[in-house]
């Protein structure tokens, strides 16, 4: 009974349940069809929100990134407005001198407005690179925190007098005296009476040197190299001075078992051009060969010494004798030559200038009168007109001999003139034929030149001198030749010879370029005496005797 009743249902339900149709008898798109599409949709939409994130993660990173810059930007500001706010409430630093280290203890004697202290040297400085004169920074607490540069200014002192423990005796404002401690520099660098120093007077130190550039122009200290052979036509006057020079610098043990003191000073007068200079210098090379070291020759411009200001001139004076004798002290002979002497040392009262005398020359001869403290000193003095010098410094002890270096002569002209006409100069080659030689042919230019300037005649005559009393004196170039004009005529001579090979093509130097040249010398110069007074002319060109009271220029037709 129970298969009986199973039966029926199952064969119910396979008659109610027909048999599914297949896709391809029906015709129409499967599930596994439909799913494809709509899978590939949800890719590609997934792929365009994955890059709208990575979009906006990037201006999201971007922006982050901008704001972190703008927050250090803001913390660094912040930092230095941090910064210059505390330097505001900072309290103010202090500039000081040192004057005295403690390496070892760290301490240090500053001068800090005058007044003296005692400080401490701090952690960032190191304390033996401190010395004295240098200029450090100290903080609130008054410690050394910093090293400053040197100050560029200060108060310029004048030395007066050194001593042994590193102090010097100055000429502060108004010529007050003070004593000031030297700078490390200036210790290395010894300073000389006359200096001018920079220096703290607050501080009492004296912290460098300044260079003053109108005192070292005058003062031309060199080593000459002129010899007595260089020059021509003064053998007499080369022969007293070397008698009243060199044998006491020579022989100073003669002098002394003689009893003999050497002379002071020599004044060298005449003319100008003549070679009073060229003297003074051989001197000073001489006297350097003969004590087998070098010599020094100060050559002082005298008109150049002379200042508007007070005292200005007697300080100038003292710095030339204080460098004379501290070269002298190492025994090196020092020749101080004062050229133009006129100028500086004119007879006190004489009413010929602003009366600047009545001290300089007081000074100068408390000068001379301290070269007898030195064996290696020697004064030489030059001039046109000594009869304007004061007699206090011509007097025997001061400036003792005398000598005149007068205008050459005819044999002094030929004795000049073979200095620059030398055998050695390109000549004219039918002018050496002429004369066998170029020694004889130089000989016979000079003898010709000598001839054309010492011949008195009408076409010679220069001058006329008119004097008070009554004297009429007339001038002729051989009374008005020196040795510069011998050197200017061959120098012109030489120089037309120039023009000539390069316009011309014709070499060598001939008697035509030395006739030529000494016609140009003389009109060149013809007319000069006319522009000064007549009685200074006369006696600048070493004519003496009655003044002169009136001058005519002669005109003449200068056919030599």
């Amino acid at each position: 009974m129970a298969a009986t009743s199973r039966t029926p249902r199952a064969s119910q339900a396979t008659s109610a349940s027909p048999a599914p149709e297949s896709p391809e008898s029906t015709g129409s798109p499967g599930p596994a069809e439909t799913a494809v599409p709509s899978a590939v949709g949800e890719a590609e939409g997934a792929d365009s929100r994955l890059r709208e994130l990575t979009e906006q993660v990037g201006a999201l990173t971007r922006k982050n990134n901008h704001l972190a810059s703008a927050l250090r930007a803001a913390r660094t500001e912040l930092a230095t407005l941090h910064d210059d706010v505390k330097a505001l409430q900072a309290p103010p630093l202090a500039h000081a001198t040192v004057l005295a280290v403690d390496a070892t203890e760290r301490t240090a004697d500053v001068s800090l407005a005058g007044r003296r202290h005692r400080v401490g040297v701090g952690p960032g400085v190191i304390a033996s690179t401190l010395a004295p004169g240098t200029d450090v920074v100290l903080n609130e607490h008054l410690v050394i925190t910093a090293v400053a540069p040197a100050p560029r200014f200060g108060d310029v002192v004048t030395v007066k007098e050194t001593y042994a423990d590193s102090t010097v005796l100055v000429l502060a404002r108004h010529d007050e005296e003070q004593v000031l401690a030297l700078s490390e520099e200036l210790e290395r660098a010894r300073p000389r009476v006359g200096d001018a120093l920079v220096a703290d007077l607050t501080a009492r130190m004296a912290m460098r040197a300044v260079v003053r550039a109108e005192v070292e122009d005058l003062l031309l200290e060199e080593v000459p190299d002129v010899s007595y052979t260089d020059i021509g036509g003064l053998g007499g006057q080369i022969d007293l001075i070397r008698d009243a020079v060199e044998l006491p610098f020579l022989h100073p043990d003669l002098y002394r078992e003689h009893r003999l003191a050497p002379p002071r000073g020599v004044l060298l007068y005449g003319p100008p051009g003549c070679g009073k200079t060229l003297i003074a210098k051989a001197v000073a090379a001489s006297l350097g060969q003969g004590s087998g070291q070098d010599s020094y020759f100060l050559n002082i411009k005298g008109p150049q010494l002379l200042d508007k200001y007070v005292g200005e001139t007697e300080r100038r004076i003292r710095v030339i004798f204080a460098r004379a004798r501290e070269k002298a002290a190492e025994g090196i002979p020092v020749v101080v030559f004062f050229d133009e002497m006129d100028s500086l040392f004119r007879t006190r009262g004489s009413g010929r200038s602003s009366d600047v005398e009545t001290t300089v020359v007081p000074q100068m001869l408390a000068e001379i009168d301290g070269v007898d403290e030195l064996d290696n000193v020697v004064v030489i003095g030059a001039t046109n007109r000594e009869d304007m010098i004061d007699p206090a410094i011509l007097r025997p002890g001061r400036l003792d001999v005398k000598i005149h270096v007068a205008r050459p002569d005819a044999d002094g002209a030929r004795e000049i003139l073979a200095t620059y006409l030398t055998e050695d100069l390109p000549l004219r080659e039918d002018l050496v034929a002429a004369h066998g030689s170029p020694a004889a042919a130089v000989a016979a230019l000079a003898d010709d030149v000598v001839a054309r300037l010492y011949t008195r005649t009408t076409a010679t005559e220069m001058v006329e001198l008119s004097r008070a009393d009554g004297e009429v004196e007339i001038l002729h170039v051989a009374d008005l030749v020196s040795g510069a004009m011998l050197a200017n005529i061959v120098d012109r001579a030489k120089k037309a010879a120039v023009k000539e090979l390069v316009t011309t093509g014709a070499r060598g130097l001939g008697a035509g370029h030395l006739e030529h040249a000494v016609v140009e010398e003389i009109v060149e110069n013809e007319g000069l005496p006319a522009t000064v007074h007549p009685d200074d002319w006369a006696r600048v060109a070493g004519r003496r005797g009655a003044a002169v009271v009136s001058m005519r220029v002669l005109q003449r037709e200068r056919a030599l």
